[in-house]
């Protein structure tokens, strides 16, 4: 069997892309040969499955009030049951959870992230083996970030995130990576999604990391 990784995420993981000239089809989602994903499950070779599940809008633990089920804590249970066994899952969350509509600071969001790995432990998953769960903290958004529907105070939130990702990483026996130190680019356009470079500078940072975790 291949070691099977699950990456679990938001619009950062499903390859959302802000500017069409900086996607080979121009569209609005990287392909195949451009999101971390992809290039990671390249880069790790045919010994692994590298299984994307990115929604955009996905949040840690918190219920938004305007769009269903983007919480992962809610889809945690089937969605882990239907990719077992997992060797390695990754979870890149928290930039959603910013939101001023959902009224949580970052300490909050670091208790999200908390209780979201703790269920995902839960889950029978595993193979029998110990949970091995990786946090990542997303990149900062931009302070230009001009998106009425996120709020005035996001960018400084994602700036705090890592500080208390790490902690809960400590905390729950997690392996952690900061994505804003790895030098992952964000668009100029709405300054919180991956450019093309800052997908292929996870992709490879997270291949470099990942064989040390299994």
């Amino acid at each position: 069997m291949k070691q099977h990784i699950l990456c679990l995420g938001d619009s950062n993981t499903h390859g959302y892309c802000a500017d069409p000239n900086d996607c080979a089809d121009h569209g609005i989602r990287f392909n195949e040969n451009e999101r971390w994903t992809c290039l990671l499950q390249t880069l790790l070779g045919d010994g692994y499955l590298v299984t994307e599940e990115g929604l955009s809008g996905r949040t840690t633990v918190f219920v938004d009030p305007l769009h269903e089920s983007m919480d992962a804590l809610s889809v945690a249970y089937p969605l882990l049951k239907s990719h077992e066994y997992i060797d390695l899952l990754v979870i890149m969350l928290g930039t959603n959870d910013t939101k001023d509509r959902l009224g949580m600071n970052a300490a909050c969001i670091g208790l999200g992230m908390e209780r979201l790995v703790r269920k995902c432990m839960s889950v029978d998953c595993w193979g029998g083996k110990k949970p091995n769960i990786l946090i990542i903290a997303p990149p900062h958004i931009g302070e230009e970030l001009k998106d009425p529907c996120m709020g005035d105070g996001c960018a400084a939130k994602s700036r705090e995130l890592a500080f208390y990702y790490q902690q809960k990483a400590d905390l729950l026996g997690c392996h952690f990576l900061d994505a804003q130190a790895l030098g992952c680019e964000f668009n100029k356009i709405d300054y919180m999604h991956l450019t093309k470079a800052g997908h292929a500078t996870l992709a490879q940072a997270l291949a470099q990391r990942i064989p040390e975790m299994l």
